[in-house]
């Protein structure tokens, strides 16, 4: 690594994504010239971004050096740490190492988008252990909203790294293992130079709660609804979906599956070893002859999203499943940062049609998948790191995560951010350069920049309008016929036509202003023109609008 003040027995972290923000987990370990990546999500599209649905990060830093990328391994199957991999996995080809249900998941991925063939993807057990020099790594089985989330020991010449991944302490997950505490510990009495920990819940004091108690609430609440009950969660929250078909049962209801997510979650779990003792489930297409009563269907959308079986419910457009006045929808889900405005226009969407909205504010249907300041304590208390790296957070996770981790007696701490280039060492983290960090996203069929120009400009837009003039003129600049202006979204309390006139007026005067050496060039002219025209708009309506002018040139320059 040819970075100020190092050699090739530094060992260096660098997050991609995830740190400032909830999503998009991308870290990278560097040392001895060799690179290990972990994890390569992505996180969703909001107003920022529109007609924009999956954003990844941008990988340019690891993609030059992906000739010596030994390897990318994932923690657990959320889209935030493997919703990338079949994107951006063709700019990296690297072998790519999951315990079985990550990997059966990523496989339905794969083969999509017809990838299953070319990815080299290694299945690891529940608490193996693989080498790719210069990493040791070692899979400690820890407690998540999904199965199988993993948190890695990195053993190198330098030092171990312990990378949590998503995490919490359940004592009684419903689902899968519990939290192997004593392989931490263990970890711990070895000596930890460094851990790299989720920060989501640290503002939040206690615990984050048993999925055990979710069980038995869901169980009591439906118990008590009368007419078709539907509950929606996230599709991966495999332990959640086993708690609402236990609660379905309990209440003599006939489990429906509702979205093509779930669907495929259940078939990877069974795949994986799970789920084997839940009874046959109904599919959605097939439970036109159940009374009210008698079912309960499960659904995918718990964020508002349009294309989810929520939103199509909720406004009855979904072609199976019908809900109506008296019925009931519970959100066995949290609101993910940004998704606050859609979810609250789902939850009204519901009410106005009379259908009972019961969330977990009104009962305890849901439990975070995050550790609360409790269970940090815990954590640092097993492992009691060197030093300590927050991420999987926004700034003021992160920050106060580092405030918390100097309360835990961690001797160094450092709060990144996406790019920071980071050397662990005895002596404390050092921030030592900084790499292209920047968003990808999904355009159309088109991988782009987030702030590439198709971007930008549909943002600009949004927000302004579009103002469009064409100009006729001949060869040697002059005009032909007055510029024609045509306006989309600008703002204008009277006639529209009046602004138009305004903008050709101004676009006019600015050309006869030009010498005859700036109209003889296109790009100059149409500059101009551009210019006078954005301005005039401004000032008439005290908006930017998207300004484009296009130049016809009729007859030779002379």
């Amino acid at each position: 690594m040819t970075f100020p003040g190092i050699d090739d027995s530094t060992l260096c972290f660098v997050p991609l994504g995830g740190s400032g923000e909830i999503g998009m987990n991308l870290n990278l370990y560097g040392i001895g010239g060799k690179w290990l990546m972990v994890d390569l999500g992505v996180t969703f599209g909001d107003y920022r971004l529109p007609g924009i649905d999956i954003v990844m990060p941008d990988i340019r830093f690891i993609e030059e050096r992906k000739n010596d990328l030994v390897g990318l391994v994932l923690t657990h199957a959320h889209e935030d740490h493997f919703g990338a991999v079949a994107h951006l996995w063709p700019r990296l080809k690297c072998p790519v190492y999951a315990t079985p249900f990550t990997a059966e998941l990523l496989r339905g991925k794969l083969i999509e988008a017809d990838l299953l063939d070319q990815v080299p993807l290694f299945e690891v057990p529940l608490g193996g252990r693989i080498d790719l020099p210069p990493f040791d790594l070692g899979f400690i089985t820890l407690t998540h909203s999904i199965p199988e989330p993993n948190a890695l020991s990195i053993r190198t010449a330098a030092g171990t790294v312990l990378h949590t991944g998503d995490w919490k302490i359940d004592p009684d997950p419903q689902l899968g293992e519990v939290t192997d505490h004593q392989a931490l510990s263990a970890l711990g009495d070895d000596g930890v130079l460094a851990m790299i920990c989720d920060s989501t819940n640290v503002l939040e004091d206690g615990e984050s709660g048993s999925e055990a108690g979710v069980r038995a609430a869901l169980t009591e609440v439906v118990g008590k609804c009368r007419g078709r009950v539907a509950v929606t969660a996230f599709a991966s929250n495999v332990a959640r979906l086993a708690s609402i078909i236990a609660a379905a049962t309990a209440a003599g209801r006939q489990p429906v599956l509702v979205g093509r997510s779930i669907k495929r979650a259940i078939t990877a779990a069974r795949a994986a070893g799970y789920l084997a003792d839940v009874p046959g489930l109904r599919d959605e297409s097939d439970c036109a002859g159940l009374a009210a009563g008698e079912c309960l269907y499960i659904c995918t959308g718990s964020q508002g999203e349009s294309r989810g079986a929520m939103a199509r419910i909720a406004s009855g457009e979904h072609r199976e499943v019908r809900l109506d006045a008296g019925d009931t929808v519970i959100f066995s889900s949290r609101r993910i940062p940004g998704n606050d405005l859609t979810i609250h226009a789902l939850y009204n969407t519901l009410a106005a049609r009379g259908i009972t909205v019961i969330t977990d504010s009104e009962a305890p249907v849901h439990v975070s998948g995050h550790p609360c300041r409790d269970e940090l304590a815990k954590m640092y208390q097993w492992v009691r790191p060197h030093i300590a790296i927050p991420v999987h957070g926004e700034p003021r996770h992160l920050a106060e995560h580092g405030e918390f981790a100097t309360l835990m007696q961690v001797p160094h701490c450092l709060v990144p951010e996406n790019g920071s280039i980071i050397a662990l060492d005895e002596d404390g983290p050092r921030l030592i350069g900084k790499a292209p960090a920047g968003r990808l996203v999904i355009d159309g069929d088109q991988l782009v920049d987030a702030e590439g120009p198709s971007v930008v400009g549909r943002r600009r837009l949004l927000h302004n309008g579009q103002a469009s003039v064409s100009l006729v003129v001949n060869g040697d600049g002059g005009l032909l016929d007055r510029p024609r202006v045509s306006l989309l979204g600008v703002p204008w309390e009277g006639d529209q036509a009046d602004l138009v006139d305004l903008v050709a007026e101004a676009v006019i005067t600015a050309h006869d202003r030009l010498s005859r050496r700036q109209r003889d060039n296109d790009d100059i002219l149409a500059e101009a023109m551009r210019i006078a025209a954005r301005r005039a708009l401004r000032q008439s309506c005290a908006k930017k609008p998207l300004t484009v002018v296009h130049v016809h040139r009729i007859g030779a320059r002379p």
